[in-house]
């Protein structure tokens, strides 16, 4: 059976021919021959051409979203929402994404259109004597004492997405982009498929419940798979995924039906049958459990940098991890901090309004925990949840984390348009789709450039903003940096609106002056992730 596009293709010549046809037959119809010629030789056009795929997928009615686009100033007012309207991004932030992506130009003119007088409004304080800085390939080093394959990576880096959320020609695309540009792409928990492997770009392998490349028939993990895969080169790190910020906790079930050759493949489970991933990993089940996993899967992969990524939930189990790596001395080389905002293909509602920490909160709970250890400077901090521009990575950067991830914002310059369509297979830019009459017309090579310019552009702009800010690179920001409005009438910084633990602080006796810790510190356990007795005895006071 012929491809949709074909059929559309002959249409379109049909309606050419019997155009001219009729361009003989009168005045009136030289009208209706034109018009349908026209629109014909439009559609033609847009079939044939690879930078959209957007028209090729829907020649001559994709125009209709660029008219409205091209006049929106003028309709915004009338017809759709305001620009900084966030739903969940706003137009602002999206067209800024694709004018870096296309490396086109990205100022504003006439002043800021947002309200600088509104709570919450943030900034970041400048400097009479702004630095000069040579370039903007601002980069970490990943890896502690016992990591013997440290990984030099960008501070802007492409969060987990897998092969299965994402069609074939999208994860080439990005994995392309993160290949020419330097920097890492994290797989998400789908495993590495032949896609991520065909460009050569950078990896970080997430494992997440599934072991999704690693695993046996039963569902557990597979050493021996894990070995097979790790110690590809391209692979730079490993990460064991706990939880997501958009559905923390929650499982999740591919199924039979969409378990296609390739999925199954990558993933190492059969066609034919479900694939789920638990809502709880079967390879440990304590803190310290947790930590001699990453130990083993670190020492397996030939010592290749190793940690966790986590979305905040109960303080106490993270206290629980955080008194196992004081206790035992197994220190994870990294731990990406996933924030509340974060998105996914799909997800239930409760779930990505009202469950998990959002990014902020969970960043300094954790980064404030390894402060307080005196861990901060042999453990690198990630971070990732709606992070876009400049700005949310400085912002983000100042409150403690080393590096940035992001899913959403390498979506835009890979043309996603926010139809909000992943969860039906009919995504219209053939990014989150399997269909594919769609992803099929995703231009890997010019969508791979924009994936890098994206990049390339963002820390140009976080360059300029620390410069501006007289630093000379972004590990010197600190929260001192970001100023926040809290009432009409008054503005703090960060580090006066957050409490920040001292050094060496939760190995005294005394604890830091902040609820969070003086409530869960003393119960969290590095045996279980269980409820601290204290916790249960004080719901059952509350309910009786």
């Amino acid at each position: 059976m012929l491809p949709q596009r074909y059929f559309a293709f002959v249409l379109c010549v049909l309606v050419c021919v019997l155009s001219l046809a009729l361009w003989h037959e009168g005045l009136a119809w030289h009208w209706l021959a034109g018009i349908g010629g026209a629109l014909s030789l439009v559609g033609i056009a847009d079939m044939l051409q690879r930078k959209s795929t957007l028209r090729r997928n829907f020649p001559i009615t994709a125009h209709i979203r660029t008219f409205f686009e091209f006049f929106r100033p003028m309709l915004r007012q009338y017809v759709v929402e305001s620009d900084t309207d966030h739903v969940p991004f706003s137009h602002i932030e999206r067209s800024l994404v694709y004018q870096r992506a296309k490396n086109v130009e990205d100022k504003r003119p006439f002043g800021s259109e947002l309200d600088l007088y509104a709570t919450q409004y943030e900034w970041i304080n400048h400097s009479l004597s702004p630095a000069k800085i040579d370039g903007h390939d601002f980069r970490i080093t990943i890896g502690g004492p016992e990591c013997q394959q440290p990984y030099s990576a960008s501070v802007f880096n492409i969060s987990a997405m897998s092969f299965g959320s994402l069609s074939a020609n999208a994860i080439r695309a990005l994995n392309e982009g993160a290949r020419r540009g330097g920097f890492y792409h994290d797989t998400g928990e789908g495993s590495l498929s032949r896609y991520h492997r065909e460009m050569g770009g950078d990896i970080c392998w997430e494992i997440g419940s599934g072991y999704f490349g690693c695993r046996n028939p039963d569902g557990t993990f597979s050493e021996e798979r894990f070995i097979e895969n790790a110690n590809s080169p391209q692979v730079k790190m490993i990460e064991v995924k706990l939880s997501q910020g958009a559905k923390p906790g929650h499982g999740g079930v591919l199924p039979a039906a969409k378990v296609s050759a390739e999925i199954a493949e990558a993933r190492g489970v059969p066609m034919g049958q479900d694939c789920v991933s638990p809502a709880a990993h079967s390879a440990f089940s304590t803190p310290l459990g947790l930590l001699q996993f990453v130990a083993r899967l670190r020492e397996k992969s030939g010592g290749k940098p190793t940690g966790f990524k986590l979305a905040l939930g109960h303080p106490w189990e993270w206290f629980g991890i955080a008194k196992a790596m004081h206790e035992s001395g197994i220190l994870p080389d990294f731990i990406v901090v996933d924030g509340g905002e974060g998105g996914t293909g799909a997800a239930p509602l409760e779930f990505t309004d009202h469950v998990g920490a959002p990014l902020r909160e969970a960043l300094l709970l954790v980064h404030n925990t390894l402060v307080g250890l005196n861990l901060r400077d042999k453990v690198r901090l990630g971070a990732s949840g709606k992070i876009i521009t400049g700005f949310d990575l400085a912002r983000t950067l100042s409150l403690g984390a080393d590096w940035c991830n992001a899913a959403r914002g390498f979506m835009f310059a890979l043309g996603c348009i926010q139809s909000r369509q992943c969860h039906t297979d009919r995504c219209p830019t053939g990014i989150a789709t399997q269909d594919p009459s769609r992803w099929k017309k995703l231009d890997v090579p010019d969508k791979a450039q924009r994936v890098m310019m994206f990049h390339d552009n963002t820390l140009k702009a976080l360059k300029e903003l620390i410069a501006a800010s007289g630093l000379q690179h972004p590990n010197e920001l600190g929260p001192e940096h970001i100023i926040r409005r809290v009432t009409s009438t008054e503005v703090r910084s960060l580090s006066a609106l957050y409490h920040f633990v001292k050094p060496g602080e939760l190995l005294g006796g005394k604890l830091p002056d902040h609820a969070v810790f003086k409530v869960f510190w003393s119960v969290a356990r590095t045996d279980s992730f269980a409820p601290p007795r204290t916790v249960l005895e004080a719901h059952h006071t509350k309910t009786r």
